[in-house]
């Protein structure tokens, strides 16, 4: 019941997917009684992650700027929501930073683990968030909840298969191009430090926060290319 109410009251706000889950083993340490969590997808433009030409440009930064805000206003919706039926929610921010150590390049909670157990899609070689709808064109949100709520669908396997398009993108050098194993550590598939060092070299887009251009690449963000890769089942 409440799954059905939080989809309709956020795809109507504006989300492009929602989904549910139970954290279980895998609920935040700080917050281990909210062990439920709604996941909140919003997918970027189509044209303007065109406009990611070899380096990202000023309005692909103001649209994933402008997204995260969206998604925060979406996650703090669905606390109204869950506040109002007498359950406790947290909302994990779009864009995050690590609150302790900045060099381990992590937020207060990964919201890819609360969308892999939702299913809505898989972690790529990319370390990106791979939908069947949108591809890797798309930013997450999360709230934490003690609100039992129930995963709509299964957990998807990676699908990237032998394809490496990200890997030979990064011009970091960052992608391992290793098929990403369900709980194995970030560093297996991305070296995080080198990603973000890179990001700092275009001062001139956003002071260097973002890049782009593994998911510019990604071949699941062009229907007709993907197919010719893999396929989702």
């Amino acid at each position: 019941m409440f799954e059905t109410e939080l989809h309709a009251l956020l795809s109507e706000k504006g989300a492009s997917l929602v989904g549910f889950s139970d954290l279980g083993k895998k609920a935040s340490p700080e917050f281990p009684h909210l062990r439920y969590a709604v996941t909140i997808v919003r997918r970027l433009s189509d044209t303007i992650v065109e406009t990611i030409n070899g380096r990202p440009s000023i309005m692909y930064f103001h649209h994933y700027r402008t997204t995260n805000t969206k998604l925060d206003l979406l996650a703090l919706d669905a606390v109204d929501f869950i506040e109002s039926k007498g359950y406790s929610a947290l909302p994990v921010a779009a864009s995050q930073s690590t609150p302790t150590d900045k060099e381990d390049y992590r937020g207060v909670f990964s919201h890819k683990t609360a969308a892999v157990l939702a299913g809505l899609g898989f972690i790529g070689k990319n370390a990106l968030f791979i939908t069947p709808e949108f591809g890797s064109k798309v930013r997450l949100a999360t709230i934490l909840t003690d609100m039992p709520l129930v995963a709509e669908k299964p957990v998807q396997e990676p699908k990237c298969g032998s394809c490496e398009i990200c890997k030979n993108a990064c011009p970091a050098g960052a992608i391992t191009g290793k098929l990403y194993e369900y709980g194995a550590p970030r560093a297996t598939i991305l070296d995080a430090k080198r990603c973000s060092e890179h990001m700092k070299t275009y001062k001139d887009i956003g002071r260097g926060a973002v890049c782009g251009l593994c998911m510019r690449a990604c071949p699941y963000n062009n229907k007709k290319q993907h197919k010719e890769v893999t396929s989702f089942d």
